[in-house]
């Protein structure tokens, strides 16, 4: 009996004596992640989830955050579609022991998802969500690691006519958020050139995302004439669509926005087509010098044999980083706290991309573009 009650005191003093964080330790801080895990955007977001789950581990192997508490990412499938990313949305914020989440590759399902976070008042940074008007609801709580749309449009304007002395230009668009407004703020862009008869739009449409035959519509393309063409849609359609334009006959440089050309559009048009096509795109992984990013490609080519052929895998593990970055120096998991801090005290933050601040909309500041182009052997390299 005496042993019995000595060993509880002892249980006892342990308790008082050991350091409330190396209690809670225990305890992981949770992250969510809403992705297209399944879906016409599976590679995208299975890309998201392992550089997420990279950047948790490497976070965690220098002791985790808030003085030894671990990074755990919990994933929820939104297929790439507005009506499950709000479902999806809707799961996380009923999660209590979820602080924030990182929210979503596509503007369109980012849309009503950031709505539900907005109304639960739960920070949701987006990594593939470059839709112009997202950032200018007044939301509190959304923030968005990537680039816009306008800064995008505007790089085309300024380096994509004159690289090829077109005067003749086409836009194509999927009529999702992303698309159309991308495709609108390039049009925008273009303007000043048009007023000044340097140059033309000869051709501006739609094509239905998840259609599988455009030779129709490539007909009144090719009618057209165009020198270059702009393709502001997703790759799984980029792909179609070049294939079948080189069969009809339409030579012109094809140049893809910044969601129409990675890996799986290679595999998909095959490399005699996707050489030689271009893209205006944010830096790609393997072109970011920052020790940071040397760090995590290593780790997650280590682990998967190679690194992520598109930047917004990226974006979502510097939407990690960014996230456990703020509960770690606020000291806090309340979301009014953590959108406070990141509105107003973030400013250069340590990222794989680079430098990390926002703006008072809650914009990354500061996101370069580059001219890219597939070469010979299937690589995506910057343009010369």
């Amino acid at each position: 009996m005496k042993i019995m009650k000595y060993l509880a005191m002892i249980g006892v003093l342990m308790c008082i004596c050991m350091p409330w964080n190396a209690m809670a330790a225990a305890k992981p801080v949770v992250i969510g992640l809403q992705g297209p895990i399944t879906g016409p955007w599976a590679y995208e977001g299975q890309m998201a989830k392992q550089s997420c789950e990279i950047a948790a581990e490497l976070i965690n192997q220098k002791g985790g955050i808030l003085g030894g508490r671990m990074i755990e990412v919990r994933v929820v499938d939104d297929a790439g579609e507005p009506k499950t990313g709000a479902l999806a949305a809707q799961r996380l914020v009923t999660q209590k022991d979820v602080v924030a989440s990182i929210s979503t590759y596509g503007s369109s399902i980012c849309e009503p998802a950031s709505t539900i976070y907005e109304k639960f008042k739960k920070v949701n940074i987006g990594y593939g969500v470059t839709a112009v008007r997202l950032t200018q609801r007044g939301y509190k709580y959304f923030f968005r690691t990537c680039g816009r749309d306008d800064s995008q449009g505007q790089f085309f304007a300024d380096v994509v006519p004159a690289k090829f002395g077109a005067k003749r230009i086409a836009i194509m668009h999927d009529n999702t958020a992303f698309g159309k407004g991308l495709a609108e703020d390039t049009k925008r862009a273009l303007q000043p050139m048009i007023d000044d008869g340097k140059l033309m739009i000869v051709y501006y449409d739609a094509v239905t995302p998840g259609e599988k035959d455009f030779r129709v519509t490539l007909t009144k393309l090719r009618e057209t004439k165009p020198e270059v063409w702009y393709f502001t849609g997703y790759y799984a359609e980029a792909a179609l669509l070049v294939s079948q334009a080189r069969e009809i006959g339409i030579t012109c440089p094809f140049v893809g926005g910044n969601a129409a050309i990675n890996d799986e559009f290679i595999k998909i048009a095959g490399l005699n087509i996707a050489k030689g096509c271009y893209m205006t795109n944010e830096p790609l992984p393997a072109d970011l010098p920052y020790e940071k990013a040397k760090e995590f490609l290593k780790a997650y080519k280590d682990k998967y044999g190679e690194i992520p052929s598109s930047p917004w895998p990226i974006y979502a593990a510097d939407a990690l980083n960014i996230i456990a970055y703020a509960v770690d120096n606020t000291g806090s998991t309340k979301s009014d706290v953590l959108a406070d801090y990141l509105r107003d005290k973030v400013d250069g933050a340590p990222g794989i991309t680079g430098p990390i601040g926002f703006t008072e909309q809650g914009d990354r500041e500061g996101v370069p573009f580059y001219l890219y182009v597939v070469d010979d052997e299937g690589n995506i390299v910057v343009s010369k």
